[in-house]
């Protein structure tokens, strides 16, 4: 998703220069440019558009605001009291605010606005207005009846809804482990066979970094030096929402892997990106099953049938279907020119937390912009290694272990996969 009037006041920032025998420079990365973006940031973007009149003319302005704050992971007391004053009214607005407002509390103010959020939960008719507050809810229940209530109007809703679906089995069953021999059967050589596959092995609690390999379309696993290949990769979002919410972290399933692309943003940088898509947002299924007698409408068993038969049953596996089927888009696997010291105190540093993509680690230096290291690079070249990209990503989340994954934790299932 793209933030057009914050990007349009970032530009200035910091102009990228690529020449073809040189490596690449980044000018927003050095240092003083850094801080001088943050100030320009803060008073450009969130000073200045929170402190106009909250009108529907201005919503947008504010959605902007909400969104940087995000971004920086900032706050102060100033802007706390204009948070407040947006959710006395957060009624009177449009739902496009309301989600944006949501957004922002869940990310950078937990527990503060429950009276307000228990409010328009009980009276809206928004799907994603209605998992939002729940989701901000959800950790404050303290009795059954109270998750009880809070399962039965999320059933009354109906099953059709993919917001909705995803919401009712997380509330039934968020404690669900994957099958134990799941990255066995994954990892086989008759999974996708005749498919580059890029594996993004992560943790349920996505503030720990999870673990990229890469398989070519004879089903062998890259190696240099006779070691398996792996990048850390971060799959966190920056509001940690559910993958299946818009914003979200990088839902879990299968998404087409369909070519390479630069980047314009620059929050992404110029480092080669690879694109990946999920089901509704292909034109047609065709494309995305790589199977030209498919026909033009979009059903769950065409999407089935790519899952090995041991995990068909396995709902997590479909949260990257359930959303593109609620409107999720633009989900691709980048490096970062984002300045990993907003992030400092968190788990995942210095790995930079996205609207919902896979992203690598990226460290550009302060003092020259030269690019010093990149992860994202890596994996393009083990892709290219592997045959190209032209096949499909898998993101599963293998527990919730509260650490990052290693190659250790799945060398068994590609020792397996590769005797």
């Amino acid at each position: 998703m793209k933030r057009n009037t914050f990007i349009i006041v970032l530009l200035f920032a910091g102009q990228i220069i690529f020449a073809q025998s040189t490596p690449f420079i980044l000018r927003g990365a050095l240092k003083e440019n850094r801080q001088q973006l943050y100030r320009n940031i803060v008073k450009n973007t969130i000073t200045k558009n929170l402190s106009l009149p909250l009108t529907d003319s201005t919503e947008e302005n504010w959605q902007d605001a909400f969104w940087v704050m995000e971004f920086l992971n900032y706050r102060s007391a100033w802007a706390d009291v204009k948070i407040h004053s947006a959710f006395s009214e957060i009624q009177s607005h449009r739902p496009e605010f309301q989600r944006a407002l949501l957004e922002l509390a869940y990310t950078n103010y937990r527990n503060i606005f429950l009276a307000p959020i228990k409010s328009l939960f009980g009276q809206t008719k928004d799907s994603k207005i209605f998992a939002i507050s729940a989701l901000y809810i959800l950790p404050t229940l303290q009795t059954a009846d109270e998750m009880k209530s809070l399962i039965n109007k999320t059933a009354i809703l109906g099953d059709n809804n993919p917001l909705i679906k995803e919401l009712y089995y997380q509330l039934l069953h968020d404690d669900i482990k994957l099958p134990n021999k799941a990255l066995y059967y994954l990892f086989d050589k008759n999974f996708l066979p005749g498919n580059v596959l890029l594996f993004s092995i992560q943790r349920k609690n996505r503030d720990f970094p999870g673990l990229a390999v890469v398989r070519d379309a004879a089903g062998n696993f890259v190696k240099y030096n006779n070691q398996f290949f792996s990048v850390p990769q971060l799959a966190r979002s920056i509001s940690n929402l559910p993958g299946y919410l818009t914003n979200g972290n990088t839902p879990e399933g299968i998404f087409r892997m369909d070519g390479f692309d630069i980047s314009k943003s620059i929050f992404i940088g110029p480092t080669t990106n690879i694109q990946l898509t999920m089901p509704y947002e292909e034109a047609t299924p065709n494309h995305f099953y790589k199977d030209s007698t498919k026909r033009n409408d979009w059903g769950l068993g065409d999407y089935e049938k790519l899952l090995p038969d041991s995990l068909k049953k396995y709902f997590p596996l479909y949260e990257a279907y359930y959303a593109s089927e609620a409107g999720r888009t633009e989900i691709i696997a980048h490096g970062t020119t984002i300045d990993p010291l907003y992030y400092k105190n968190k788990p995942y540093y210095p790995l930079t937390p996205t609207q919902g993509c896979l992203c690598t680690r990226e460290i550009w230096s302060d003092e020259t912009g030269m690019l010093m290291e990149t992860d994202q690079l890596k994996l393009v070249n083990a892709i290219i290694k592997a045959g190209g990209p032209n096949g499909y990503a898998i993101v599963i989340n293998i527990d919730d272990q509260q650490r990052p994954v290693e190659i250790n934790d799945i060398l068994e299932f590609l020792q397996r996969a590769n005797p």
